[in-house]
């Protein structure tokens, strides 16, 4: 028997009740019937957004703090974007620009960019600084760090 997981609409924001053995049919969000899962990072650049994702959603959550002028954080996008494609719908992939929420970067001590951010069950659980190229390193990256 499949549990029933609290997935946070990347669109809505509104949290949806979903079976784990029905991830990866491409679920749709209740309220505003948009897909659940995109394939692709999801803006948390509003802090009630951001913390709705990670404090609500029960599965782990892929953080980038980045910005728009830092050049290690535009050659990384196409790698983090196709690993958003690869981890989803077992990780919710998430980019927060610092400029923007400049409140959430300093809530998390982020000292440099890019940052990930690996967030299980609300906690933060991993960290790794600098720029990562390559779509396959992210996800390795982050399923190493995945309990179970």
């Amino acid at each position: 028997m499949s549990e029933a997981l609290h997935i946070v609409c990347p669109h809505c924001h509104t949290t949806n009740r979903v079976k784990s053995d029905q991830l990866s049919s491409a679920p749709d969000c209740g309220q505003c019937h948009q897909p659940l899962f995109t394939g692709h990072p999801v803006a948390l650049d509003d802090a009630a957004a951001f913390d709705k994702h990670v404090l609500r959603s029960q599965i782990p959550v892929l953080v980038d703090f980045w910005a728009p002028w830092c050049g290690p954080c535009r050659m990384m996008a196409p790698a983090y974007e196709q690993a958003a494609a690869e981890l989803e719908p077992r990780v919710r992939v998430a980019k927060v620009n610092t400029e923007v929420a400049q409140a959430l970067g300093a809530r998390y001590n982020i000292r440099s960019i890019p940052t990930l951010a690996l967030f299980v069950a609300g906690k933060e659980v991993a960290r790794q600084t600098g720029a990562m190229t390559d779509p396959a390193q992210i996800a390795r990256w982050v399923s190493a760090r995945l309990p179970g």
